[in-house]
């Protein structure tokens, strides 16, 4: 069966339950095996990427998700490359989680960028590299313009995951002060700059509840049917991103698939 390519934004209204979510079953598990089916329908699908929305070339900064590395975005940062973006990895090899100094060390990432390109930029993360993501740009709003978080596991059960018995042992004695209440109602805010947090119901790692935002006036969620790893790139999920980036600035409207 081939993947599907279409896109939905959810109601501030329809917000679900994150703080009584569930890991994913195992049959969404299972299906994060599809995976390579939906780089082979992507990479099928040259007319319809080719038709997406280009930008005006302002800078990107890509995150990786916990485990990944650069490679992991390869197809996500070469795609909007196509669409005239200058596109830059995150610079901070294997996303191993909680590690000292990092989110310093991406505040100097950011800086080094802007300072090079001179004018702000977008920011996109996929699972946990949302989290750096939105941390970065809520620290430097007049840094970055806008924000996109794909599979990002931001509020509620944080537990709900596949991937928090590996998160705790690599990360033991760390990330006690992730999960204090201020830190974590802190983490679920909104941010001030257009967000665009990319779920899907089909997630095999993360519980989809986690990955949608609470409203704001330039936040939205957008649902993709992608597996966890397929997000960066699965077609739909490029679709989303290309448009989303693709808007000008101040002129903000809520994705319409």
């Amino acid at each position: 069966m081939t993947p599907s390519t279409s896109a939905s934004r959810t109601a501030a209204t329809d917000l679900p339950d994150a703080d009584h979510a569930h890991a994913p079953r195992p049959h969404l598990w299972l299906r994060e095996g599809l995976t390579g089916l939906e780089l082979a329908h992507t990479a099928l699908s040259r007319r319809f990427l080719a038709g997406l929305p280009s930008g005006d070339g302002h800078p990107v900064l890509v995150l990786p998700g916990f485990l990944a590395g650069a490679s992991s975005t390869n197809v996500l940062r070469a795609f909007l490359r196509t669409k005239g973006y200058r596109v830059f990895d995150w610079g901070q090899g294997r996303n191993m989680g909680v590690r000292p100094g990092l989110r310093g060390r991406l505040a100097e990432r950011l800086d080094h960028v802007t300072d090079r390109t001179g004018e702000p930029m977008s920011i996109v993360g996929w699972s946990a590299g949302g989290i750096y993501a939105r941390e970065i740009a809520r620290d430097n709003p007049d840094r970055v313009r806008s924000v996109i978080t794909m599979g990002t596991p931001m509020r509620g059960n944080l537990r709900a995951t596949s991937a928090w018995p590996a998160y705790t042992l690599l990360n033991r004695g760390r990330n006690a002060v992730d999960l204090t209440p201020e830190v974590l109602g802190s983490r679920a805010a909104p941010l001030s700059m257009p967000t665009t947090c990319i779920y899907s119901r089909y997630d095999g790692i993360v519980a989809w509840e986690l990955c949608t935002s609470l409203p704001a006036p330039t936040t939205e969620n957008v649902e993709v049917r992608s597996t966890h790893l397929g997000f960066g790139h699965h077609r739909a999920t490029l679709a989303v991103v290309a448009d989303r980036l693709a808007q000008p600035v101040g002129a903000w409207q809520p994705y319409r698939g």
